[in-house]
């Protein structure tokens, strides 16, 4: 059997898989490869949301398992069962939230990734994919970062990516795990939990509430639709020989936060009065941008989804999706919300109004 075929037919373990890149990870493989078997685990904090999977409860070749990676017990149970893929977007993703509580993070993004590792190692799989950030080579202010470039991460959310996307590689290095790295840019698209910039801007501006911009609002990414990121995975699994090895997924599209405001606006045909220029966070980097030559070569996957498409449709999609989102900002979302946005303009209404 080929890889690509091993690939469709293959036994998944997608953990974090109720969250945003997860789910849409998910969703295409059942889609593309429905001979193929599916668990996902996710411990279905604020942000993984079952609803995200809901088409998928009770078909063939799917299963659920609410659990956490920090657990080794569930972690050994689960492994046993044997897996020919385990990719892992469990992790504590939101910058701002780190900044607050950093443990919170190290606990899911550096010893949640040695529990699952370690469940690997005993147990075997196919291929280990982690997960990893652009974040951690820190602020990028001239051309784009390649694999090799060091590792400044200058978050606590970006420092324990960093830790787990290097312990994964070194049970590669150590153990000869079947480990692949990837460090992708700012993912947007359909499912995206609102405290997230675009989904949060777009909901905001539905509501006609502020949309928060930290300081200058110049703090420039890199944009790639969630689709050509779950698409580069796929890609890397069906791509022989990569084990040990990291790959920057980007899509080239560099945009500031203003742009982006200006785009959803402009969907909405809303007022850029909504704009409202807030305290900016500690450490805010002002660029990332990678470069995924490395991935292009090797793989032939170049992203296909051009950023004036892509946005149009996740606005449409949030615009036409309220009754998935709606019920996500209320009670944890808006404690947050609430502590971490100093509005220069007292004038922002709150949940309530």
């Amino acid at each position: 059997m080929d890889r690509q075929a091993k690939v469709a037919t293959g036994r998944f373990l997608v953990t974090g898989g109720a969250g945003f890149i997860g789910s849409n990870f998910v969703r295409y493989v059942r889609e593309q490869f429905p001979a193929a078997q599916v668990t996902v685990l996710d411990k279905l904090t604020y942000a993984g949301n079952p609803a995200n999977l809901e088409a998928f409860a009770g078909t063939p070749g799917y299963d659920f398992v609410r659990g956490d990676i920090c657990d080794p017990q569930l972690m050994n149970e689960l492994l046993a069962r044997g897996y020919d893929w385990v990719l892992n977007f469990a992790a504590e993703t939101h910058v701002d939230r780190s900044i607050g509580d950093p443990g919170q993070f190290v606990h899911t993004d550096v010893y949640g990734v040695y529990t699952l590792l370690e469940a690997v190692k005993t147990h075997g799989a196919g291929r280990f994919i982690q997960i990893s950030t652009d974040e951690v080579y820190g602020e990028v202010l001239a051309d784009a970062s390649r694999e090799d470039a060091p590792l400044m991460p200058r978050n606590p959310y970006a420092a324990s990516k960093a830790g787990g996307d290097r312990l994964a590689y070194s049970y590669f290095a150590t153990f000869g795990l079947p480990v692949v790295i990837t460090r992708c840019s700012n993912n947007y698209g359909p499912y995206q939990y609102p405290e997230k910039l675009i989904p949060l801007f777009a909901t905001n501006a539905l509501e006609d509430r502020k949309l928060p911009v930290y300081g200058s609002g110049k703090n420039c990414r890199d944009w790639i639709h969630v689709n050509d990121h779950v698409r580069a995975l796929v890609a890397l699994l069906e791509t022989d020989g990569v084990e040990g090895e990291v790959f920057n997924i980007g899509a080239y599209n560099e945009k500031d936060v203003l742009q982006i405001a200006d785009r959803i606006l402009r969907a909405l045909d809303k007022p850029d009065s909504l704009i409202a220029h807030v305290v900016d966070r500690p450490g805010h980097d002002r660029r990332y941008a990678v470069d995924s030559t490395k991935l292009e070569q090797r793989t032939g996957w170049r992203p296909a989804v051009a950023f004036d498409d892509g946005i149009a449709e996740t606005v449409r999609w949030y615009q036409e999706n309220e009754a998935w989102w709606q019920p996500l900002k209320s009670g944890v979302f808006w404690e947050f919300y609430q502590k971490n946005y100093k509005f220069l303009d007292p004038g922002e209404p709150g949940p309530e109004s």
